[in-house]
């Protein structure tokens, strides 16, 4: 086994629950000037949907965190590489790409240009999460992972949806 299977790798998935909320801080505060953000930049007046973004985003990553350690956990069911790949997929063929998206429509002109694109990685992702519940969890979870795998899902959807209310309704 190599040194980065051994090391490294366990810990990907990890660092990338935290990417999300760590990109759209940073990416908030280079872009601070843009004119589509200065909504943001007046500190007097925070949209509602960042403070939504970001709750449910915490509960999210919370939700993440605690099932990546319920999973370290000997004692507790270690996942079999296809489920690996399964919330691979899911996160990054679903969850990367639509970041990517929903930050270029707020930074956009014409938002309504990315709303085609937004859609097709929305069923894609809805589809892989979906695939990874239904064929890897469904029988095998108990409460305690049933309720970090809500948590995660659904903390992420509500943030997602504060995030398009944001750039549409705005």
């Amino acid at each position: 086994m190599s040194f980065f299977q051994r090391s490294i790798r366990p810990y990907i998935s990890l660092w990338l629950l935290f990417a999300p909320g760590t990109l759209f801080v940073l990416l908030l505060w280079l872009f601070r000037d843009h004119p589509n953000l200065a909504i943001v930049k007046d500190r007097s007046f925070f949209p509602w949907q960042f403070v939504v973004i970001g709750v449910a985003g915490s509960i999210a990553t919370i939700g993440g965190v605690l099932d990546w350690k319920f999973h370290r956990d000997p004692l507790k069911l270690q996942l079999s590489k296809k489920e690996r790949d399964a919330e691979a997929a899911a996160l990054g063929l679903g969850g990367l790409p639509m970041f990517g998206c929903l930050w270029l429509a707020m930074l956009s002109a014409r938002p309504t240009n990315y709303l085609i694109p937004m859609l097709i990685i929305l069923i894609y992702t809805v589809v892989a999460i979906s695939y990874d519940e239904f064929v890897f969890h469904i029988h095998r979870c108990g409460k305690t992972e049933t309720r970090y795998h809500r948590m995660l899902v659904f903390g992420n959807a509500l943030a997602w949806l504060a995030w398009v209310h944001f750039i549409f309704c705005t």
